[in-house]
């Protein structure tokens, strides 16, 4: 079974096109407006250029309010293969420090994408059946990224499957130590009535207090659903793509630390707080 060390550095890899300073002026420059519609439209063309109602429900936890600001609005700004071009020459530039081990381990990995289970995962299956790229680097985080969706698409169906919409998933993250950032319900765009009302609704599982801080029950809880993910990530992986990856786990990781060395600030805010 593959470990939580190994998707972390996955997690660190992918996730710094959405924090680099750039990020907004890169999509500005082919019309997109604002960091969200970058965001959303970058992390969605993956699936073409879907609706808002398909974003919500592929990424979870977003306010739909949020996304309904930027999508479809987006793919009348700019065209997907732009968004897509810019979203690859951002990953290739932040990829930059670790070019090499990225060259040497783009065809491994693009290996184990042919044994995923993609069925229930459609966010990252739409991200592995994107043509790879001819640029080794760029194919790279083309694999990273639709290894960390597939985890992300397994994570959300065991969270709907607790009876976790994305406000109480979010509230219950933050109150357990789980969340991205210490503004959380500001960043995914819950009004304050929205988290209340999520937070009422965790009372009522005793998960958390009234004033929305984790209990050893809820801390519990939310420790289970990061373990039932692991069980359905290992469920969809083969045992020739469970090999590769713990065969590279090691060597991912290395890089992942490397990737962080080169850029501190962005990836502090490439992984969880916990």
């Amino acid at each position: 079974m593959t470990s939580r060390q190994l998707w972390n550095a996955i997690e660190i890899l992918h996730g710094g096109v959405y924090f680099a300073p750039d990020a907004k002026a890169r999509y500005a420059e082919i019309g997109l407006k604002g960091y969200w519609m970058g965001y959303f439209a970058s992390r969605a063309a993956a699936l073409g250029t879907p609706g808002p109602e398909l974003v919500v429900a592929t990424f979870q936890g977003f306010a739909p309010r949020l996304v309904h600001r930027a999508i479809p609005d987006a793919w009348t700004f700019a065209d997907r293969e732009a968004v897509l071009s810019a979203r690859y020459a951002l990953a290739r530039d932040l990829l930059e420090p670790v070019a090499g081990a990225a060259t040497e381990l783009a065809p491994q990995l693009r290996a184990v994408l042919r044994g995923v289970d993609w069925a229930g995962k459609p966010l990252a299956a739409a991200h592995a059946d994107l043509p790879p790229s001819p640029d080794p680097v760029v194919d790279f985080w083309q694999s990273v990224t639709a290894l960390r969706e597939y985890r992300g698409d397994c994570h959300v169906a065991v969270l709907t499957a607790a009876g976790l919409g994305g406000t109480a998933a979010n509230a219950l993250a933050a109150a357990t130590g789980w969340a991205w950032f210490a503004d959380q319900r500001e960043m995914r765009g819950w009004s304050e009535q929205e988290w209340q009302g999520a937070i009422d609704g965790l009372v009522t599982r005793g998960w958390v207090t009234p004033d929305g801080q984790g209990t050893d029950t809820g801390r519990a809880a939310r420790n289970q659903l990061e373990d039932a993910t692991d069980r359905v990530v290992a469920a969809g992986l083969d045992r020739e793509a469970t090999s590769r990856l713990v065969t590279l786990e090691a060597r991912l990781v290395e890089v992942a630390r490397e990737w962080a060395d080169a850029h501190p600030a962005l990836a502090g805010r490439s992984q969880r707080s916990s």
